[in-house]
């Protein structure tokens, strides 16, 4: 398996362990319509490969450096006087167990939550979240 796809499958692992102040009841790398879910699913959320950019790290070595960007969709359900505090309940989860082990279980040299954006209510009552972790990792030519 690649590094890229170890990362993924790290950040997976690591959002399914939270428990405090949330937990999450569906993770998974396949996005779904928010709406199909039962009340009994949220919060939930699902991680994306994105954008890399990628460059030599040594010369002569073949060995290279990728920054790649997961994007994690997450949702929330709740009434109109809680959805923010739930909204911001799954970004500092998630935020914090990525922070727990930067490294990705040793496959990255950092990783980084980038940036975030809410759906700022378009989506009531159901509150989504988007959350942009940026890892930074070395490969060796070829086996990214």
């Amino acid at each position: 398996m690649s590094v890229r796809e170890n990362i993924a499958s790290n950040i997976v692992t690591v959002l399914t362990a939270i428990s405090s102040p949330i937990t999450l009841k569906k993770i998974t790398r396949q996005p779904f319509e928010p709406r199909d879910l039962s009340q009994q699913q949220y919060p939930c959320a699902w991680v994306e490969s994105a954008e890399e950019t990628r460059e030599d790290a040594s010369l002569n070595e073949g060995t290279r450096q990728g920054t790649v960007d997961f994007v994690i969709m997450g949702f929330v359900q709740g009434a109109e006087s809680n959805i923010d505090t739930a909204r911001n309940q799954l970004i500092t989860a998630i935020e914090t167990a990525l922070d727990l082990d930067r490294t990705r279980d040793s496959n990255a040299l950092d990783t980084e939550v980038i940036s975030i954006e809410t759906d700022e209510g378009t989506i009531f009552p159901i509150g989504g979240v988007r959350m942009v972790a940026r890892c930074i990792y070395t490969f060796t030519s070829g086996t990214p």
